[in-house]
């Protein structure tokens, strides 16, 4: 059975009342994405509110934390509150497709579901969490392209096979991809994951890749440098 919290090195995620726990997705694409001091951040299904934790604990101004389940929205207000940041982080429980914020933001930041077509678990809250069904490719990119300021960047980790097709929604309400690392566990293997990163406007692409593990079975210093700055063991 998972743990019911997750020490990190200025946070403690509780996590009994989540259907998704900490996983090395959040924690890459909350290390990852593009941030600079003070800016608004928008974390779009937040879940424990590790990426809108991240957010802070790497400067941001202002971070608003969107989440679908009452009680996982519940369990990420109470990590805020617990945190050294509990003025900076507004945790909302709402559908993103119906969710309305007074200014824009600079970042916008998602893990979203991501898998379609599978087997569901008899846990309607883990299938929400889990399965696209309860939000599209299509609604994500529309609402992302009207909460954005024109200047910000939206940024997701998605399965690598999933990219082509969620650039095609994001191209559909004007977001292009900039940023893209691709994530594999060691040199040789298949991506599984891949980091990505969009804005308003049309630019040169940044591609990499991002290896967790060297041809030795040790971690690499990319990764390690990525997320030494949360990871109690670094």
């Amino acid at each position: 059975m998972p743990n019911s919290f997750f020490d990190f090195k200025r946070f403690r995620i509780e996590q009994e009342r989540c259907s998704m726990k900490v996983g090395t997705d959040g924690v890459l694409l909350g290390a990852w994405f593009p941030m600079e001091p003070g800016m608004s951040v928008l974390d779009i299904g937040t879940g424990t509110g590790l990426i809108a934790l991240m957010a802070a604990q790497r400067g941001a101004g202002a971070v608003t934390a969107v989440e679908i389940d009452a009680e996982a929205a519940g369990q990420a207000a109470g990590n805020a509150e617990r945190s050294g940041w509990a003025g900076l982080i507004k945790v909302v429980n709402a559908d993103i497709s119906r969710f309305t914020a007074d200014s824009r933001f600079d970042r916008i930041v998602c893990n979203p579901p991501y898998f379609r077509d599978s087997l569901r678990s008899p846990d309607a809250r883990r299938n929400t969490a889990r399965h696209n069904d309860s939000l599209s490719y299509e609604t994500l990119a529309r609402r992302c392209a009207d909460l954005l300021s024109p200047s910000g960047l939206l940024s997701l980790v998605l399965p690598y096979g999933s990219v082509g097709e969620f650039v095609r929604c994001a191209a559909c309400v004007g977001l292009h991809l900039c940023r893209r690392t691709d994530v594999v566990t060691a040199p040789g293997k298949p991506p599984k994951r891949s980091l990505v990163a969009f804005a308003g406007h049309y630019s040169e692409i940044g591609t990499d890749v991002l290896s967790i593990s060297g041809p030795d079975g040790e971690e690499t210093s990319d990764y390690i440098n990525l997320v030494k700055d949360f990871y109690l063991k670094y």
